[in-house]
């Protein structure tokens, strides 16, 4: 009964439809600053 977090398993990734690149689902794209198609963030510099 207290061995519930042992079926916890890996974070899933999905792909991105606008970059094609991998991020976590429900999170904001850091890279782009985009989240459900709204701009929240500033871009990344690199």
């Amino acid at each position: 009964m207290r061995r519930g977090h042992d079926a916890i398993g890996t974070t899933a990734y999905v792909e991105d439809k606008d970059t094609g690149e991998l991020r976590r689902p429900h999170h904001v794209d850091l890279k782009t600053g985009m989240y459900r198609g709204k701009q929240i963030l500033t871009p990344k510099e690199d």
